[in-house]
Protein backbone atom coordinates (compact mmCIF):
# COMPACT_ATOMS: atom_id res chain seq x y z
CA UNK A 1 0.00 0.00 0.00
CA UNK A 2 1.30 3.54 -0.57
CA UNK A 3 1.87 5.02 3.02
CA UNK A 4 -1.56 3.54 3.76
CA UNK A 5 -2.16 5.94 6.94
CA UNK A 6 -4.50 4.72 9.76
CA UNK A 7 -6.07 7.87 11.31
CA UNK A 8 -7.62 5.37 14.19
CA UNK A 9 -6.35 3.00 16.43
CA UNK A 10 -3.02 1.12 16.35
CA UNK A 11 -5.07 -1.98 15.96
CA UNK A 12 -4.21 -5.78 17.58
CA UNK A 13 -1.08 -6.18 19.82
CA UNK A 14 0.20 -8.19 16.58
CA UNK A 15 -0.18 -5.01 14.27
CA UNK A 16 1.28 -2.79 17.31
CA UNK A 17 4.25 -5.22 17.37
CA UNK A 18 4.94 -5.65 13.88
CA UNK A 19 4.46 -1.60 13.59
CA UNK A 20 6.86 -1.61 16.47
CA UNK A 21 9.19 -3.92 15.02
CA UNK A 22 9.02 -1.97 11.68
CA UNK A 23 10.26 1.51 12.78
CA UNK A 24 13.26 -0.04 14.56
CA UNK A 25 14.37 -0.34 10.95
CA UNK A 26 15.86 -3.56 12.01
CA UNK A 27 14.42 -6.39 10.50
CA UNK A 28 13.96 -10.23 11.54
CA UNK A 29 14.60 -12.90 8.61
CA UNK A 30 16.56 -15.95 8.22
CA UNK A 31 19.32 -14.23 7.03
CA UNK A 32 19.38 -11.13 9.61
CA UNK A 33 18.79 -11.77 13.14
CA UNK A 34 18.07 -9.08 15.73
CA UNK A 35 18.32 -9.60 19.53
CA UNK A 36 16.30 -6.33 21.33
CA UNK A 37 17.56 -6.38 25.00
CA UNK A 38 16.11 -3.66 27.23
CA UNK A 39 17.63 -0.56 24.93
CA UNK A 40 20.22 -2.69 23.22
CA UNK A 41 19.73 -3.97 19.16
CA UNK A 42 21.96 -6.56 18.10
CA UNK A 43 22.07 -6.55 14.20
CA UNK A 44 24.44 -10.21 13.26
CA UNK A 45 24.07 -11.82 9.77
CA UNK A 46 23.82 -14.63 10.34
CA UNK A 47 22.77 -17.51 8.35
CA UNK A 48 23.57 -20.15 11.80
CA UNK A 49 22.53 -19.08 15.49
CA UNK A 50 23.66 -15.79 16.24
CA UNK A 51 23.31 -13.53 19.48
CA UNK A 52 20.30 -14.56 21.57
CA UNK A 53 18.86 -13.46 24.37
CA UNK A 54 19.46 -15.69 27.40
CA UNK A 55 22.25 -17.44 26.52
CA UNK A 56 25.12 -16.57 27.90
CA UNK A 57 28.37 -16.36 25.92
CA UNK A 58 31.16 -18.84 27.07
CA UNK A 59 34.30 -16.75 26.27
CA UNK A 60 35.50 -13.26 27.35
CA UNK A 61 34.46 -10.14 27.51
CA UNK A 62 35.65 -7.80 25.37
CA UNK A 63 35.84 -3.92 26.05
CA UNK A 64 33.92 -0.92 23.45
CA UNK A 65 35.17 1.99 24.57
CA UNK A 66 37.12 4.99 22.59
CA UNK A 67 40.34 3.99 25.06
CA UNK A 68 40.25 0.28 24.67
CA UNK A 69 38.05 -0.67 21.41
CA UNK A 70 37.76 -4.55 21.23
CA UNK A 71 40.32 -4.97 24.38
CA UNK A 72 40.13 -8.61 25.56
CA UNK A 73 39.35 -10.52 22.46
CA UNK A 74 42.48 -12.19 20.80
CA UNK A 75 43.31 -14.20 17.44
CA UNK A 76 42.53 -17.85 18.13
CA UNK A 77 40.78 -20.55 16.15
CA UNK A 78 38.07 -19.71 13.11
CA UNK A 79 34.70 -21.38 13.83
CA UNK A 80 32.43 -20.71 16.99
CA UNK A 81 33.05 -17.07 18.72
CA UNK A 82 31.59 -16.84 22.27
CA UNK A 83 31.65 -13.45 23.83
CA UNK A 84 30.72 -10.62 26.12
CA UNK A 85 30.78 -7.09 25.02
CA UNK A 86 30.63 -4.37 27.46
CA UNK A 87 30.69 -0.98 27.17
CA UNK A 88 33.05 0.60 30.03
CA UNK A 89 32.34 4.52 28.57
CA UNK A 90 30.02 6.71 29.99
CA UNK A 91 27.66 7.09 27.02
CA UNK A 92 26.35 5.04 24.83
CA UNK A 93 28.32 3.23 21.46
CA UNK A 94 27.84 1.18 18.59
CA UNK A 95 30.05 -1.47 17.75
CA UNK A 96 31.02 -3.06 14.99
CA UNK A 97 32.81 -6.96 14.23
CA UNK A 98 34.38 -6.03 10.78
CA UNK A 99 36.79 -7.09 7.98
CA UNK A 100 39.76 -4.30 8.28
CA UNK A 101 39.92 -4.45 4.70
CA UNK A 102 36.95 -4.95 3.20
CA UNK A 103 35.19 -3.42 5.76
CA UNK A 104 32.73 -6.42 5.43
CA UNK A 105 30.64 -6.41 8.84
CA UNK A 106 29.76 -9.48 10.71
CA UNK A 107 28.03 -7.35 13.86
CA UNK A 108 26.09 -4.27 14.56
CA UNK A 109 25.30 -3.89 18.39
CA UNK A 110 23.58 -0.43 18.25
CA UNK A 111 22.52 1.21 21.33
CA UNK A 112 24.77 -0.02 24.03
CA UNK A 113 24.37 1.96 27.34
CA UNK A 114 27.22 2.75 29.69
CA UNK A 115 27.98 -0.15 31.58
CA UNK A 116 25.76 -2.31 29.59
CA UNK A 117 26.44 -5.45 28.06
CA UNK A 118 25.41 -8.40 25.72
CA UNK A 119 26.18 -11.70 25.22
CA UNK A 120 27.24 -12.67 21.34
CA UNK A 121 28.03 -16.24 19.37
CA UNK A 122 28.61 -16.02 15.71
CA UNK A 123 30.73 -18.58 13.22
CA UNK A 124 33.27 -17.29 11.60
CA UNK A 125 35.97 -18.47 8.96
CA UNK A 126 39.38 -18.04 8.99
CA UNK A 127 40.80 -14.06 8.52
CA UNK A 128 41.57 -10.81 9.76
CA UNK A 129 39.10 -9.34 12.18
CA UNK A 130 38.47 -5.43 13.87
CA UNK A 131 36.31 -4.06 16.12
CA UNK A 132 34.99 0.01 15.66
CA UNK A 133 33.31 1.26 18.37
CA UNK A 134 31.55 4.65 17.38
CA UNK A 135 30.68 6.99 20.20
CA UNK A 136 27.12 8.59 19.39
CA UNK A 137 29.40 12.06 19.55
CA UNK A 138 33.19 11.49 18.62
CA UNK A 139 35.00 9.61 16.13
CA UNK A 140 35.00 6.26 15.24
CA UNK A 141 37.64 4.19 17.05
CA UNK A 142 39.32 1.20 15.53
CA UNK A 143 40.46 -1.73 17.67
CA UNK A 144 43.29 -3.66 16.72
CA UNK A 145 43.44 -6.33 14.19
CA UNK A 146 43.05 -9.84 14.97
CA UNK A 147 43.57 -13.53 13.02
CA UNK A 148 41.72 -16.24 13.60
CA UNK A 149 43.51 -19.08 12.12
CA UNK A 150 42.58 -22.77 11.08
CA UNK A 151 40.26 -24.71 13.80
CA UNK A 152 41.60 -27.94 15.85
CA UNK A 153 40.37 -29.83 12.80
CA UNK A 154 42.36 -27.72 10.36
CA UNK A 155 39.25 -26.05 9.08
CA UNK A 156 39.29 -22.34 8.12
CA UNK A 157 35.83 -22.24 6.12
CA UNK A 158 32.83 -23.02 7.16
CA UNK A 159 29.23 -23.71 5.53
CA UNK A 160 27.36 -21.99 8.61
CA UNK A 161 29.65 -18.96 9.08
CA UNK A 162 27.85 -16.27 9.79
CA UNK A 163 28.29 -13.86 6.25
CA UNK A 164 29.87 -10.41 6.25
CA UNK A 165 28.39 -7.40 4.62
CA UNK A 166 29.94 -4.81 3.44
CA UNK A 167 28.47 -1.37 4.71
CA UNK A 168 25.92 0.77 2.49
CA UNK A 169 26.64 4.50 2.73
CA UNK A 170 24.76 7.48 2.00
CA UNK A 171 26.59 8.07 -1.14
CA UNK A 172 25.72 4.42 -2.34
CA UNK A 173 22.13 4.96 -1.75
CA UNK A 174 21.95 8.81 -3.30
CA UNK A 175 21.90 7.85 -7.13
CA UNK A 176 19.14 4.75 -6.00
CA UNK A 177 17.20 7.12 -4.47
CA UNK A 178 17.24 9.42 -7.55
CA UNK A 179 16.48 6.72 -9.73
CA UNK A 180 13.45 5.38 -8.01
CA UNK A 181 12.08 9.29 -7.57
CA UNK A 182 12.53 9.46 -11.33
CA UNK A 183 9.92 6.61 -11.75
CA UNK A 184 7.90 7.79 -9.56
CA UNK A 185 7.75 11.24 -11.08
CA UNK A 186 7.10 9.37 -14.18
CA UNK A 187 3.98 7.26 -13.02
CA UNK A 188 2.29 11.03 -11.64
CA UNK A 189 0.87 12.36 -15.06
CA UNK A 190 -1.01 8.83 -15.58
CA UNK A 191 -2.44 8.94 -11.92
CA UNK A 192 -3.74 12.16 -12.67
CA UNK A 193 -5.49 11.21 -15.86
CA UNK A 194 -6.73 7.83 -14.44
CA UNK A 195 -8.37 10.28 -11.28
CA UNK A 196 -9.87 12.80 -14.03
CA UNK A 197 -11.38 10.00 -16.00
CA UNK A 198 -13.03 8.82 -12.36
CA UNK A 199 -14.08 12.34 -11.86
CA UNK A 200 -15.53 12.31 -15.46
CA UNK A 201 -17.79 9.07 -14.95
CA UNK A 202 -19.28 10.31 -11.55
CA UNK A 203 -20.03 13.81 -12.92
CA UNK A 204 -21.76 11.81 -15.86
CA UNK A 205 -23.48 9.85 -13.42
CA UNK A 206 -21.99 6.86 -14.74
CA UNK A 207 -21.64 5.05 -11.76
CA UNK A 208 -20.37 1.68 -13.10
CA UNK A 209 -17.69 3.21 -15.43
CA UNK A 210 -16.46 5.21 -12.10
CA UNK A 211 -16.18 1.92 -10.17
CA UNK A 212 -13.99 0.57 -12.68
CA UNK A 213 -12.40 3.83 -13.04
CA UNK A 214 -11.63 4.26 -9.36
CA UNK A 215 -10.27 0.79 -9.08
CA UNK A 216 -7.46 2.06 -12.08
CA UNK A 217 -6.47 4.73 -10.28
CA UNK A 218 -6.32 3.49 -6.87
CA UNK A 219 -3.98 0.39 -8.43
CA UNK A 220 -1.72 3.21 -10.09
CA UNK A 221 -1.95 4.93 -6.57
CA UNK A 222 -1.03 1.23 -4.87
CA UNK A 223 2.28 0.76 -6.71
CA UNK A 224 4.03 3.89 -5.72
CA UNK A 225 4.66 2.24 -1.96
CA UNK A 226 8.07 3.31 -1.62
CA UNK A 227 7.70 6.68 -1.64
CA UNK A 228 4.75 7.22 0.33
CA UNK A 229 7.07 9.18 3.02
CA UNK A 230 7.98 11.87 0.25
CA UNK A 231 4.28 12.35 0.18
CA UNK A 232 3.79 14.22 3.06
CA UNK A 233 0.32 14.87 4.50
CA UNK A 234 -1.01 14.56 0.53
CA UNK A 235 -0.75 11.06 1.39
CA UNK A 236 -2.99 11.00 3.88
CA UNK A 237 -5.29 13.18 2.27
CA UNK A 238 -5.44 10.60 -0.96
CA UNK A 239 -5.01 7.15 0.55
CA UNK A 240 -6.40 7.80 4.27
CA UNK A 241 -8.38 5.34 6.56
CA UNK A 242 -11.30 6.43 8.53
CA UNK A 243 -10.77 7.14 12.33
CA UNK A 244 -11.33 5.35 15.41
CA UNK A 245 -14.64 4.70 15.61
CA UNK A 246 -16.05 5.48 12.00
CA UNK A 247 -16.33 4.07 8.91
CA UNK A 248 -14.83 5.32 5.45
CA UNK A 249 -18.84 6.04 4.76
CA UNK A 250 -19.54 8.42 7.81
CA UNK A 251 -16.14 9.79 8.74
CA UNK A 252 -16.68 13.58 7.60
CA UNK A 253 -13.36 14.22 7.78
CA UNK A 254 -12.23 11.25 5.37
CA UNK A 255 -11.07 12.30 1.68
CA UNK A 256 -9.44 10.21 -1.19
CA UNK A 257 -9.63 7.02 -2.26
CA UNK A 258 -11.23 5.33 0.39
CA UNK A 259 -13.74 7.97 0.97
CA UNK A 260 -15.06 7.43 -2.78
CA UNK A 261 -15.04 4.03 -2.85
CA UNK A 262 -17.60 3.92 0.41
CA UNK A 263 -19.55 6.24 -1.54
CA UNK A 264 -19.73 4.28 -4.79
CA UNK A 265 -20.59 0.98 -3.23
CA UNK A 266 -23.24 2.49 -1.24
CA UNK A 267 -26.76 3.70 -2.32
CA UNK A 268 -25.51 7.28 -2.49
CA UNK A 269 -25.84 9.53 -5.65
CA UNK A 270 -23.13 10.17 -8.12
CA UNK A 271 -24.37 13.54 -7.40
CA UNK A 272 -23.04 13.02 -3.46
CA UNK A 273 -19.96 12.37 -5.25
CA UNK A 274 -18.86 14.53 -7.21
CA UNK A 275 -17.23 16.95 -4.42
CA UNK A 276 -14.65 14.10 -3.01
CA UNK A 277 -14.13 13.36 -6.97
CA UNK A 278 -12.93 16.41 -7.43
CA UNK A 279 -11.09 16.70 -4.49
CA UNK A 280 -8.99 13.95 -5.09
CA UNK A 281 -8.24 15.21 -8.44
CA UNK A 282 -6.98 18.54 -6.74
CA UNK A 283 -4.90 16.31 -4.06
CA UNK A 284 -3.46 13.95 -7.30
CA UNK A 285 -2.28 17.35 -8.99
CA UNK A 286 -0.74 18.98 -6.35
CA UNK A 287 1.28 15.41 -5.46
CA UNK A 288 2.12 16.00 -8.96
CA UNK A 289 3.57 19.55 -8.39
CA UNK A 290 5.14 18.93 -4.81
CA UNK A 291 6.74 15.78 -5.88
CA UNK A 292 8.84 17.64 -8.88
CA UNK A 293 11.16 19.09 -5.74
CA UNK A 294 10.99 16.65 -3.40
CA UNK A 295 13.41 14.23 -2.54
CA UNK A 296 12.97 10.46 -1.73
CA UNK A 297 15.26 9.95 1.72
CA UNK A 298 18.08 7.46 0.62
CA UNK A 299 17.70 5.02 3.79
CA UNK A 300 13.80 4.34 2.36
CA UNK A 301 13.94 2.87 -0.51
CA UNK A 302 15.37 -0.48 0.87
CA UNK A 303 13.44 -0.33 3.97
CA UNK A 304 10.53 0.10 1.82
CA UNK A 305 10.68 -2.26 -0.21
CA UNK A 306 10.30 -5.03 2.72
CA UNK A 307 7.45 -2.16 4.08
CA UNK A 308 4.90 -2.42 1.22
CA UNK A 309 4.03 -5.89 1.66
CA UNK A 310 4.36 -5.98 5.74
CA UNK A 311 1.51 -3.30 5.25
CA UNK A 312 -0.27 -5.34 2.59
CA UNK A 313 -0.44 -8.20 5.39
CA UNK A 314 -1.23 -5.91 8.24
CA UNK A 315 -4.33 -3.87 6.45
CA UNK A 316 -5.17 -5.55 3.13
CA UNK A 317 -5.18 -9.02 3.98
CA UNK A 318 -6.97 -8.19 7.46
CA UNK A 319 -9.37 -6.39 5.49
CA UNK A 320 -9.05 -3.05 6.86
CA UNK A 321 -8.82 -1.38 4.50
CA UNK A 322 -12.12 -2.54 2.60
CA UNK A 323 -14.73 -0.32 1.90
CA UNK A 324 -17.13 -2.28 0.35
CA UNK A 325 -15.52 -2.52 -2.75
CA UNK A 326 -13.81 -6.31 -2.04
CA UNK A 327 -10.71 -5.10 -4.31
CA UNK A 328 -7.96 -6.21 -1.50
CA UNK A 329 -6.33 -8.59 -3.70
CA UNK A 330 -6.34 -6.37 -6.39
CA UNK A 331 -4.36 -3.95 -3.70
CA UNK A 332 -2.17 -7.06 -3.01
CA UNK A 333 -1.12 -7.55 -6.85
CA UNK A 334 -0.41 -3.57 -7.19
CA UNK A 335 1.65 -3.40 -4.06
CA UNK A 336 3.70 -6.35 -5.19
CA UNK A 337 4.10 -4.46 -8.48
CA UNK A 338 5.56 -1.59 -6.39
CA UNK A 339 7.86 -3.72 -4.36
CA UNK A 340 9.06 -5.14 -7.48
CA UNK A 341 9.86 -1.33 -9.12
CA UNK A 342 11.55 -0.17 -5.49
CA UNK A 343 13.73 -3.58 -5.82
CA UNK A 344 15.13 -2.92 -9.20
CA UNK A 345 17.62 0.79 -8.56
CA UNK A 346 18.94 -1.61 -5.69
CA UNK A 347 19.83 -4.74 -7.32
CA UNK A 348 23.19 -3.74 -9.10
CA UNK A 349 23.94 -2.90 -4.68
CA UNK A 350 22.13 -6.16 -3.77
CA UNK A 351 23.92 -8.47 -6.25
CA UNK A 352 27.36 -8.09 -4.25
CA UNK A 353 25.83 -7.98 -0.74
CA UNK A 354 22.80 -10.54 -0.83
CA UNK A 355 23.92 -14.13 -1.88
CA UNK A 356 22.82 -14.88 -5.30
CA UNK A 357 20.64 -18.13 -3.77
CA UNK A 358 18.61 -15.64 -1.95
CA UNK A 359 17.70 -12.84 -4.10
CA UNK A 360 16.59 -15.60 -6.69
CA UNK A 361 14.77 -17.03 -3.89
CA UNK A 362 13.15 -13.76 -3.03
CA UNK A 363 12.20 -12.90 -6.82
CA UNK A 364 10.79 -16.73 -6.79
CA UNK A 365 8.59 -15.81 -3.91
CA UNK A 366 7.38 -12.26 -5.62
CA UNK A 367 6.40 -14.26 -8.31
CA UNK A 368 4.71 -17.00 -6.61
CA UNK A 369 2.60 -14.49 -4.48
CA UNK A 370 1.72 -12.43 -7.82
CA UNK A 371 0.54 -15.64 -9.77
CA UNK A 372 -1.59 -16.79 -6.89
CA UNK A 373 -2.97 -13.34 -5.89
CA UNK A 374 -3.93 -12.68 -9.98
CA UNK A 375 -5.84 -16.47 -9.98
CA UNK A 376 -8.41 -14.31 -8.03
CA UNK A 377 -8.99 -11.85 -11.11
CA UNK A 378 -11.66 -12.43 -13.18
CA UNK A 379 -11.94 -11.95 -16.97
CA UNK A 380 -14.38 -9.07 -17.08
CA UNK A 381 -11.32 -7.14 -14.98
CA UNK A 382 -13.48 -7.63 -11.64
CA UNK A 383 -11.62 -9.64 -8.28
CA UNK A 384 -12.86 -12.52 -6.26
CA UNK A 385 -13.32 -10.39 -2.93
CA UNK A 386 -11.69 -11.14 0.66
CA UNK A 387 -14.26 -12.20 2.38
CA UNK A 388 -15.70 -14.89 -0.21
CA UNK A 389 -12.37 -16.75 -0.15
CA UNK A 390 -12.08 -20.29 2.05
CA UNK A 391 -10.14 -20.17 5.29
CA UNK A 392 -7.82 -22.42 3.28
CA UNK A 393 -7.42 -19.69 0.62
CA UNK A 394 -6.85 -17.01 2.90
CA UNK A 395 -4.21 -19.43 4.45
CA UNK A 396 -2.41 -19.84 1.73
CA UNK A 397 -2.46 -15.67 0.37
CA UNK A 398 -1.25 -14.89 3.89
CA UNK A 399 1.58 -17.93 3.57
CA UNK A 400 2.99 -16.58 -0.10
CA UNK A 401 3.06 -12.82 1.08
CA UNK A 402 4.53 -13.77 4.51
CA UNK A 403 7.43 -15.88 3.10
CA UNK A 404 8.35 -13.09 0.50
CA UNK A 405 8.29 -10.34 3.22
CA UNK A 406 10.54 -12.71 5.45
CA UNK A 407 13.07 -12.96 1.89
CA UNK A 408 12.80 -9.25 1.70
CA UNK A 409 13.62 -8.75 5.53
CA UNK A 410 17.78 -9.07 4.56
CA UNK A 411 17.05 -5.78 1.66
CA UNK A 412 16.34 -3.64 4.52
CA UNK A 413 19.11 -4.71 6.29
CA UNK A 414 21.33 -4.92 3.83
CA UNK A 415 20.67 -1.16 2.61
CA UNK A 416 20.33 0.47 6.31
CA UNK A 417 23.41 3.12 5.54
CA UNK A 418 25.77 2.66 8.48
CA UNK A 419 27.90 4.88 10.04
CA UNK A 420 31.32 5.38 8.47
CA UNK A 421 32.25 8.71 10.44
Amino acid sequence: MAGQTDQGESGDAAVASSLARRRSLRLISAAVLVLIVGAIVVVAFVAAPGPTKGVAAAGPTVSVSTDTCGSGWSGHDAGQQSFTLQNTTVAGVETYLQDPVSRATYLDVEGLGTTASVDVNLVLNAGEYQFVCLPADADPVLGPVFSLGPDPEGRTLFANATPGIVPVTRNDMIPIAKQYGAWITAQLPALLVDTQLLQSDIVARNLTAARSDWLTAHLAYEQLGAAYGAFGDLDSAINGMPASGSTALTDPGLTGFHRIEALLYSTAAATDITGPAGQLVAYVSDLQTAFASARIDPLDVGLRAHEILENALQFELSGRTDAHSGTELATVSANLTGTNAALAPLRPLLATRYPPAALADTDAALSAAETLVTSYRHADGTWTPLSALSQTERERINSAIGNAVELLAPVAAICDIRRES
